[in-house]
């Protein structure tokens, strides 16, 4: 689940400069947390159960920032979205 989020934002382009910044890239705020989840997941031979403490703290820091700041938090955001959906059509 969480490797899907990690690949997304590690192979997406970054956010539209020209948009959102005026032509100044920024860095994802989350990106720190993103990465240190992958190389927990690469060291714990993908087992997210043994990743959750870095899991939490990239949860964290997406709480700090407003949905659509950070490419790495839409993707757990969307994740949770679609976690709601199913538990909720059971």
């Amino acid at each position: 689940m969480y490797l899907s989020l990690i690949s997304l934002a590690a192979n997406s382009p970054a956010f539209p400069s020209s948009i959102l910044f005026l032509d100044m890239p920024q860095k994802d705020p989350c990106q720190k947390q993103a990465c240190e989840i992958q190389k927990c997941l690469q060291a714990n031979n993908y087992m997210e159960s043994k990743c959750q403490a870095v899991i939490q703290e990239l949860r964290k820091c997406c709480a700090r920032y407003p949905k659509g700041r950070s490419l790495v938090c839409s993707g757990l955001e969307k994740e949770e979205e679609n976690l709601t959906l199913m538990s909720g059509s059971k």
